[in-house]
């Protein structure tokens, strides 16, 4: 999917965050090493010179029916944008309360914040304590332009679920649509992004999980087993 490729036509909001957000840098092992603008951890001359990896979430938000909330990002999202994805993608932040490692509570806090950054999801709505974290995984992101150019982009991901009913509010900034999805249509929307049919297209971080973690993981999310699935000591490199 293009990228925005020119500096001066990003909208005023991303380039706010891709110059003001400084994410966390890592090693292949997850182990913080220092920060850098999400602008550089996206770049690939700095990926490349700095040999920059950074740490980023997935969340997987089920309502009481067991449906799957995903977005489309927006038109304006400076990577991606328009494509459809899982609840929300973003990454913890190199602050405080975001680098805490103990019980993964940086990531549940970026997830929080995130969720309501994006789609307008109140605090109360979903206690941190409740976020679930299954998996990492490092994977490699295709991008576009100066941004990748049929290169990739390294990130290493945490893997949360929730299972809340919740208002939404989405950001127009962030966010151009919403849906919930029972398997089935999740099933019918993957066939049409390998067809080709509608314009559909998906996150290639939300098509890894599809193709390696999600029915499982789902079905438990079913049978009230998710924690069983849990394994945080494993990094799954997907590339």
């Amino acid at each position: 999917m293009a990228a925005v490729a020119d500096d001066a036509s990003m909208d005023a909001v991303q380039r706010r965050l891709m110059f003001e957000d400084e994410c966390i840098l890592v090693d292949e092992n997850d182990n913080v090493i220092g920060h850098e603008s999400k602008y550089n951890c996206h770049l690939m001359e700095k990926i490349e010179s700095l040999n920059l990896l950074h740490r980023a979430f997935s969340v997987f938000l089920f309502n009481s029916k067991y449906e799957l909330l995903l977005q489309q990002r927006s038109e304006t999202k400076v990577t991606f944008p328009l494509v459809w994805t899982n609840t929300c993608c973003s990454h913890p932040l190199y602050r405080e309360s975001e680098l805490i490692q103990e019980n993964y509570l940086g990531v549940r806090n970026a997830a929080q914040r995130k969720l309501l950054d994006e789609l307008g999801i109140p605090a109360e709505d979903i206690p941190v304590d409740e976020f679930i974290p299954l998996g990492r995984m490092l994977y490699k992101a295709p991008s576009d332009g100066k941004w990748g150019n049929t290169r990739v982009i390294p990130i290493f991901d945490y893997l949360l679920f929730i299972v809340r009913d919740v208002k939404l509010l989405p950001n127009p900034d962030e966010v151009a649509d919403v849906k919930y999805v029972n398997r089935d249509q999740l099933k019918e929307l993957l066939r049409k992004a390998d067809a080709g049919e509608e314009g559909v297209k998906l996150s290639p971080w939300f098509r890894l999980v599809v193709d390696n973690f999600l029915m499982e993981w789902w079905a438990r999310v079913e049978q009230g087993t998710l924690l069983e699935a849990a394994d945080m000591e494993t990094i799954h490199k997907l590339v």
